[in-house]
């Protein structure tokens, strides 16, 4: 399997130099040349298969044997040593729980996955590798995770101050040693055009072997199809495939859902989730993609003002807009609405959402009000415990504290505070 870049200037990679240099020399993102078909016998008999045997032969064809079986089938047992269930709260909504991994969020595959294959791939260099990272919330946690203690590897996150919650704080700033935090006073937007500054900077790459961890790295964004998967394997009605809702800001979840859908994976219809920062909803209604500012929500990883992954998802469709819109809607949730429908579906269905939840459960809601025949799933991207204030505020309790992070919220913070400047990242990496 080779790797084409978006942007169509540089040179198709093998799925291990993808890794490894995260962006294409052209700022384009590296995307498969071919769209592998899964095997029908794994879709018509999934609840046979265990999960790591679905994500094994989900993610084989993208390695081409670069890493070998065994080796890989460790990597994916690692990947997804936890929980990932399907769970009823209506007659016709469910949730996949996609937050029982060790810090609590959805990016905990995609990270787990990368660390391993990185790590796998750089074992025989002599120069130490620097993961460049920018976050929004989870990720950062799942990276500085991830990653933490792996040998010859330096993780260096860039988060925007003040608006991330405390748990996603500490997740990030706390571990020390190969992890280093930098607070950014600015947005998430901010420290993305940071890092992709970095990445172009060709004289910063001569001397430092970078690589990203962010969605745009292939190892990060393919084994987030194993949700969708795992998802139809314990979807009650087959002959019904569910219509499936995804919180998304940076938009690699969902990019990853409709890849393994055009794998082979049934699905009736896919809903981007976007609160206020919807560039995406404008785009399904004027075919314009134009970024913009990003505003601060109670959802605040999906605070994105610029999506990076959107032009994957262009490209599964090959630009053709009206089967993208076909496949492809979204819908627009304010922090009211996200506040009423948590506190809603905790008064009603005894279920406590976080706000990206939310945003997930009444994008999907309103949708099958209209499509009465239609059942569907949304992502439930984040436990409620990071966001402790909303949470309580609305449905009157206040979220237990999992055990596996209960450790570091009287841990020290430390970051690196820093301006909205590339130059002064290029300094801290530098010097």
């Amino acid at each position: 399997m080779k790797y084409y870049s978006t942007n169509k200037q540089s040179a198709s990679v093998d799925f291990k130099e993808a890794t490894i240099s995260g962006q294409a020399p052209d700022k384009g993102l590296y995307f498969p040349e071919q769209v592998p078909v899964i095997e029908k016998d794994l879709i018509n008999n999934i609840e046979k298969y265990s999960n790591a045997e679905i994500a094994f032969r989900v993610i084989q064809p993208y390695i081409s044997g670069l890493i070998p079986d065994d080796k890989l089938m460790q990597i994916v047992k690692e990947t997804i040593s936890f929980p990932i269930p399907l769970v009823q709260i209506t007659d016709n909504i469910s949730t996949l729980e996609l937050f029982h991994g060790p810090t609590l969020a959805f990016k905990d595959v995609g990270a787990r996955f990368m660390s391993r294959c990185l790590g796998y791939f750089v074992g025989g260099h002599n120069k130490k590798v620097t993961v460049l990272v920018a976050t929004s919330g989870d990720t950062g946690g799942a990276v500085a995770n991830g990653f933490y203690n792996v040998d010859g590897v330096d993780v260096v996150i860039l988060y925007p101050s003040g608006k991330v919650s405390p748990v996603q704080e500490k997740q990030l700033t706390t571990l020390g040693k190969n992890i280093h935090a930098l607070e950014i006073e600015g947005n998430f937007d901010d420290c993305q055009r940071m890092v992709k500054e970095a990445f172009a900077d060709s004289e910063l790459k001569k001397r430092k072997f970078l690589t990203s961890a962010n969605s745009i790295n292939v190892a990060r964004w393919l084994p987030q199809q194993f949700y969708y998967f795992f998802a139809y394997k314990q979807w009650a009605d087959k002959d019904n495939p569910p219509v499936i809702s995804v919180p998304s800001g940076n938009f690699g979840n969902i990019c990853a859902g409709i890849l393994a859908n055009r794998s082979g994976l049934p699905v009736k219809h896919f809903i981007a989730a976007c609160n206020v920062n919807d560039i995406v909803s404008d785009y399904l209604q004027t075919q314009q993609l134009k970024p913009r500012q990003a505003v601060a929500t109670l959802s605040n990883a999906m605070d994105v003002g610029n999506p990076s992954n959107f032009v994957r998802i262009l490209e599964i469709f090959q630009h053709q807009f009206p089967e993208l819109k076909e496949m492809l809607s979204s819908c627009t949730i304010t922090d009211e609405e996200t506040v009423n429908t948590i506190r809603e579906v905790y008064n009603k269905h005894d279920y406590t959402l976080d706000p990206h939840g939310a945003v997930g459960y009444l994008a999907l809601k309103r949708y099958l009000d209209i499509h009465k025949n239609d059942k569907g799933l949304f992502m439930e991207t984040a436990h409620p415990v990071k966001f402790p204030d909303a949470v309580e505020q609305y449905t009157g309790k206040k979220p237990e504290l999992p055990v596996s992070v209960q450790g570091i919220m009287n841990s020290k913070k430390i970051s690196t505070v820093m301006k909205p400047q590339y130059g002064s990242l290029k300094d801290y990496l530098l010097y």
